[in-house]
C-alpha cells in the first residue's frame, strides 16, 4: 500500500492563515484549499468597496493559492459560496463569472450568520477535491 503525499501549499500572494490552518493542502493531485476573504495580502485587512470588491479580492487569493500548487481555476470542481446576505448573490455571481468561464465547476450558495472580519463574501473549495491535474513541482513559500 502506497503512502499518501501531502504537501502543505503556501504562497505569500495569498493573506496568510488567520488561524490554525494551512491555505491550501495538496494530497496526491488533490488540492483543497481554505476558504478566502476578500482581504489584501499585503495589509491583511478587507479590501474597501462592498461585496463586489470582496468578491474579486477572495477570488483573486484563490486564483494566487492554486497556481502555488500548479493550478487554475479550469482544474476547480466543487467550490461553496458564503454570503452575509442572499440579496448579494447576483452580484457575488457576476463576479464569479469573470473567475470561471467554461466547464464550471459544481457549486453551493448560502447565507450565513456572519463572516469572519465583518466580510460579506467568502469563497471556498472545500471537504472536494479541487484540482486535478497539479503536475508542475509545489513551490513552498515558509
Amino acid at each position: 500500500m502506497s503512502s499518501l503525499i501531502r504537501k502543505v501549499i503556501s504562497t505569500a500572494k495569498a493573506p496568510a492563515a488567520i488561524g490554525p490552518y494551512s491555505q491550501a493542502v495538496l494530497v496526491d493531485r488533490t488540492i483543497y484549499v481554505s476558504g478566502q476573504l476578500g482581504m489584501d495580502p499585503a495589509s491583511g485587512q478587507l479590501v474597501p468597496g462592498g461585496v463586489a470588491e470582496e468578491a474579486k479580492q477572495a477570488l483573486t487569493n484563490m486564483g494566487e493559492i492554486l497556481k502555488a500548487a500548479g493550478c487554475d481555476f479550469t482544474n476547480v470542481v466543487k467550490t461553496t459560496v458564503l454570503l452575509a446576505d442572499i440579496n448579494d448573490f447576483n452580484t457575488v455571481n457576476d463576479i464569479y463569472k469573470q473567475y470561471f468561464q467554461s466547464s464550471f465547476p459544481a457549486r453551493a450558495a448560502y447565507q450565513v450568520a456572519a463572516l469572519p472580519k465583518g466580510t460579506r463574501v467568502r469563497a471556498l473549495v472545500r471537504e472536494d477535491p479541487t484540482c486535478h491535474g497539479a503536475t508542475k513541482p509545489v513551490r513552498h513559500n515558509y
